[in-house]
């Protein structure tokens, strides 16, 4: 009697639960509705989107190397390097100041070139007229031509010779893989004769305390220890931070 009854309230409690499942379904149905998420669809310049967001994730991914690669940054922060080398304040100012500092400048000298990449290749694209193509194309040449003014013609035949290519009748028919790496050893260049000549008066004023030292027999005393303050003094009365930042400014112009 007691097994039948037990078959009874199981038999109950299914079809109960089967009810009770099919009152709920609707409603979760409505409460979870589903997330579907297209990428592929064809754009007007031919490309799918799919592409497109490869492309820009591609740009990002090479955006550090393109700063660096094809901008005045490299000049400017081993200009500032060398300035806190020279000074002999070691950590002062700290790094993160000093590319800070760079890239302002960076943006600061760029400008005029950053303009000519919006105008002649983001805003058409932006409005549909020319195709991703295209776009890399011309914000390719305002760059171009700023290397070129910036680049030693020994460094542009050194690469043209390494890849076989002949020399180009325009500047417009330099190629990037040619201009980039020409750029940037003629940037390395700039940026250590720069440094050199601002090496100088800090190295004669390191030589000038050594001599004072040694002939008043201070040999254990260390010479850097004593020019530093003569140097900050000096370079600040001279207001050497203006005078740095010009001469870096005026050079690329």
């Amino acid at each position: 009697m007691n097994e039948r009854a037990c078959r009874e309230g199981r038999r109950r409690g299914a079809v109960a639960a089967g009810l009770l499942g099919a009152l709920l379904a609707p409603a979760v149905a409505v409460a979870a509705p589903a997330l579907s998420l297209e990428v592929g669809g064809s754009a007007q310049d031919g490309l799918s989107t799919s592409l497109q967001l490869m492309l820009l994730f591609t740009l990002l991914s090479f955006a550090p190397a393109i700063l660096i690669g094809v901008t005045a940054f490299v000049r400017i922060v081993i200009v500032l390097a060398f300035m806190r080398q020279a000074v002999g304040t070691q950590q002062m100012p700290p790094n993160q100041v000093i590319v800070a500092l760079a890239l302002f400048l960076t943006f600061f000298v760029m400008m005029p070139t950053i303009r000519e990449v919006n105008e002649s290749a983001v805003q058409p694209y932006l409005k549909n007229d020319v195709a991703a193509v295209d776009t890399l194309e011309r914000g390719f040449r305002p760059l171009r031509s700023f290397m070129l003014r910036q680049t030693r013609e020994k460094d542009l035949a050194l690469f043209l010779g390494i890849s076989g290519r002949p020399r180009p009748e325009t500047p417009a028919d330099v190629p990037p893989e040619v201009v980039v790496p020409a750029f940037m050893i003629s940037e390395l260049k700039t940026a250590f004769t720069i440094s050199f000549m601002i090496y100088i008066p800090f190295l004669v004023l390191d030589m000038v305390v050594a001599s004072i030292l040694t002939s008043m027999g201070m040999i254990t005393l260390p010479p850097v220890l004593i020019s530093l303050p003569f140097k900050l003094m000096i370079f600040v009365l001279v207001d050497g931070w203006n005078l740095l930042i010009s001469s870096l400014v005026r050079s690329f112009q």
